[in-house]
């Protein structure tokens, strides 16, 4: 071996060939091999398939078009000095709660009316960004995931008739209460990693150095009359939109594919057929084995309810078909409906879009840290449900 080959590989930079090559050969064979052996090699080929194309056209578009109104929508707040009032007025509460500025309510308020990629759109506008440091703009990913949906998984909950009568809103209540605490620990966890990447001076927006000014006290707006403020405004949004729709779309598409195949089952009458969304439900299957250590924690009414915040890590809106069996049966009563609401609502598809979301704000390298911090925050959530529903219900 020469002197030039036995020297480090420069920074940011492997071996042609290193171990690593073979593990991943090996770990991505094995994986195909179990998948394609169970459903058979063309049906795995035709759902990885079909899943993308329903994924694009029904999820990604969808998105695309919550970003759009959600930019226009927060240009708007930020044009017009929404933003800063909010800024003003909550900053009290969220720095001792997030270590986060007042203005991220913004964020929480517009994940939870829509999905997790809404907050993109509000951390890609200058005026919003303004008053962020760099460490804590990652935790938005956490902060938005853990309130994405919450508005439809809250209706859907409470629109869920209980088997012995009643109402399950003070559950939902309790949910959301839990998804709020679980929130908490997840953008904690992340900003401890975060401050340790980009330290807590540096702020997102370094500004003109000859146009100083206090954000605090003054904010910048468009030139023009209002009515030209306005429109100028909302277009410019909706353009930040679709960039960031289809920004979201390759993690999406590969993401989310290979995790709903690996959380839904077969077809209806047990076959694979190759159409959209089925898999080999291995995450159920995986939820099933650690019930002995779950059921305790959650006070789930059957092991079936492990079913429900498993197949929330793929996508909140599968997990949620679910639950109106689950009551029906009798398999769920109002404890597993408060923690189902926290979890669901905290994790929120968050395996699908974390990827995504943490690319598109340029932080891709601290991924791995906001997914682990977001699944303690996502079991803290399902915790506190359960357990402040046992005290006060």
């Amino acid at each position: 071996m020469t002197e030039k080959a036995k020297q480090a590989p420069p920074r940011g930079y492997k071996r042609a060939v290193s171990p690593e090559s073979f593990v991943f050969l090996a770990v991505g064979g094995v994986l195909v091999w179990l998948v394609g052996r169970r459903m058979g090699a063309i049906n795995m080929v035709n759902t990885m398939m079909n899943t993308a194309f329903d994924l694009l056209i029904n999820t990604c578009f969808y998105i695309m078009a919550i970003a759009v109104l959600a930019g226009a929508l927060a240009s708007l707040l930020t044009e017009f000095g929404v933003v800063s009032l909010v800024n003003r007025l909550l900053s009290p509460l969220m720095r001792p709660l997030y270590d986060l500025p007042g203005a991220s309510v913004v964020g929480v308020l517009a994940t939870y009316m829509s999905d997790n990629p809404a907050i993109l759109t509000l951390a890609d506008d200058e005026g919003f960004r303004c008053y962020f440091k760099k460490y804590q703009l990652p935790a938005l990913t956490n902060l938005g995931t853990a309130f994405g949906m919450g508005m439809i998984i809250s209706a859907f909950m409470i629109g869920i008739t209980p088997k012995e009568g009643g109402s399950f809103i003070p559950a939902v209540l309790i949910g959301n209460l839990g998804a709020v605490l679980g929130s908490i620990v997840s953008v904690r966890l992340m900003i401890l990693f975060s401050k340790k990447e980009f330290g807590t001076e540096a702020r997102c927006t370094a500004g003109d150095a000859a146009e100083q000014v206090d954000i605090r006290l003054y904010r910048k707006v468009r030139p023009g009359s209002v009515g030209g403020r306005f429109i100028d405004a909302m277009l410019a949004g909706g353009k930040t939109g679709v960039s960031m729709g289809f920004a979201i779309v390759p993690g999406v598409l590969t993401i989310c594919t290979l995790v709903m195949m690996l959380t839904k089952g077969p077809s209806a009458d047990g076959t694979y057929t190759g159409a959209a969304y089925e898999g080999i439900a291995l995450l159920p299957w995986v939820g099933e084995k650690l019930s002995f250590l779950l059921r305790p924690l959650f006070g789930f009414s059957s092991p079936g309810g492990i079913a429900v915040p498993i197949t929330a890590l793929g996508a909140a809106g599968a997990s949620l078909g679910l639950v109106p069996t689950l009551v029906a049966s009798g398999g769920a009563s109002g404890n597993d409906i408060a923690v189902f609401t926290a979890m669901c609502m905290c994790w929120s598809g968050y395996l699908s879009t974390h990827v995504a979301m943490m690319d598109s704000l340029g932080c891709s390298q601290l991924t791995g840290k906001a997914i682990l911090s977001h699944t303690l925050g996502g079991l803290f959530a399902g915790i506190s449900a359960h357990w402040i529903y046992v005290l006060l219900l």
